[in-house]
Order: structure tokens, then sequence, then C-alpha cells
């Protein structure tokens, strides 16, 4: 399964069963989606819906009972965990609601930690345009205890931007944080998208968060049942409650 140029991301009749029997649970019951490049793409549905199953199967975090998933044109679901583990090096970056950033690495060796990984060195002029992207230039050697939580999970985002991934998917990134430092949050999302061309998706359950998206994706029991494109707080928040009454 092939991937066009406007395309980092396909999904093909995706099912996630967990459990057998009368006790199986199926999370997810034949999803297919395409995310765009450079966009960003919110994903949202009631607790139990499949939203963050569908997240994780789209990065590669987890495997689909039945289906595909491609990402910048290479099938994932087939690859052995170590070719897995490569690619989501190469091409997936990753933002959490708890930030995940490792407390004995200041926030400079936290942000370059994929690379070193790698054996990488940042390319120095990106990586300057980032630190000054996410206001983090007078606090690249605080360590994670030293900063707020804001400033933890500005460093998880460049964490996740330094290795210039395909796609990244962020899962309630807006979630830990307060109303203000969460919309400053928001915003240098939607900067990364605009001025860096960074491609997203983000799980969210907040309608000033998904209001951000180039479009929203609405799951309910396993499936899609609905798509707006730039939709705002009010139409998102409308959308939810009718999807919550069918």
């Amino acid at each position: 399964m092939e991937a066009d140029n406007a395309t980092v991301v396909v999904a093909r009749e995706v099912t996630r069963r967990y459990g057998e029997g009368e006790t199986a649970v199926d999370a997810l019951r034949g999803v297919s989606v395409e995310v765009p490049r450079g966009k960003l793409t919110a994903v949202m549905g009631p607790s139990g819906s499949g939203k963050s199953t569908l997240m994780h199967i789209l990065a590669g975090l987890d495997k689909p009972t039945s289906g595909s998933v491609a990402i910048a044109g290479k099938e994932i679901t087939t690859l052995s965990d170590s070719d897995l583990t490569k690619l989501r090096r190469e091409h997936i970056g990753f933002v959490f609601q708890f930030f995940n950033l490792l407390p004995m690495l200041d926030a400079g060796e936290n942000i370059t930690l994929p690379l070193s990984i790698a054996g990488e060195k940042p390319d120095p002029g990106y990586y300057d345009q980032l630190v000054a992207a996410v206001g983090l230039g007078d606090r690249l050697s605080h360590r994670p205890a030293e900063l707020s939580g804001g400033q933890q999970q500005r460093v998880a985002i460049a964490r996740a931007l330094v290795s210039r991934p395909d796609v990244v998917f962020a899962d309630e990134p807006t979630g830990n944080l307060d109303s203000h430092t969460g919309h400053e949050i928001l915003e240098l999302l939607r900067h990364s998208v605009e001025q860096l061309g960074q491609t997203i998706v983000m799980v969210t359950h907040e309608a000033r968060a998904a209001a951000i998206a180039d479009r929203v994706l609405y799951l309910a029991d396993g499936l899609i049942v609905r798509e707006l494109a730039g939709a705002t707080q009010h139409e998102i928040n409308e959308a939810m409650e009718e999807i919550a009454q069918a």
C-alpha cells in the first residue's frame, strides 16, 4: 500500500479486538482514514470510543486485529519489532499528556534524545529555530524538576519535532495543563504546522484544542461517525452532543 506525497498515514479497514469469545471487546470496527501532510488532524470521541486505540495503531504502538496501516508509504502492520522501532524513530514523533521527560537530563538533552539514540546530531540551524519557536532559549540547562508543566510540555514538543518526523502523534497534550498554559501549547502546535510544515494527529477530549485543527474526526463505538473541517469550538461541542445523544 503506497501513500502519495500529500498523505502521510493511510489506514484501511482497521479493527482491534481485545479478548476472545463472549468477553471480547471490539475497540475498532473497521476504520479507514488518511492523514494529509502538513495538516493538524484532531480525533475526538467519548470515553471508550476507540480514539486512543486508533492513535496507538496508527503510530505503530499496537497492532490491529485486521486491516493495514502505512506511514510514509511503508506498510507497518507486518514489520518485525526491530524494524518497527526503527521506523518509529525515523518517521514518528510523540507528545504525551504527562511529558515523559528523563529527569536526569536537562532540557537540551531531552530535546535531542531521539537523535542521540540514533547516533545523530541535530541540524544547528533547525535546532536553533526549534528552540526559539518553543521559547526555551534560557531553559536548556534546566532539568525537568526545575521547569513548569508548560515548559516541560514545550520540551516534549521540541523533542517530538527535532528529528523532523513525517508525523507527530499528540495524546491529550493539554490534558495536564491549566487553561492559560494549555492555550500556549495549542498555539505552539499550530505554529509547528503552519511554520514548520509539520503533520500532527492529536487525540483530545477538549473542544478548544480540537478547534485549532484543520479537521476533526469523531469516533463512536469504534467507528468514525463524523468529520468536520475548519470547525469552531461551538460547532465542535454541538457535534459532540449530537453524537452522544445518537
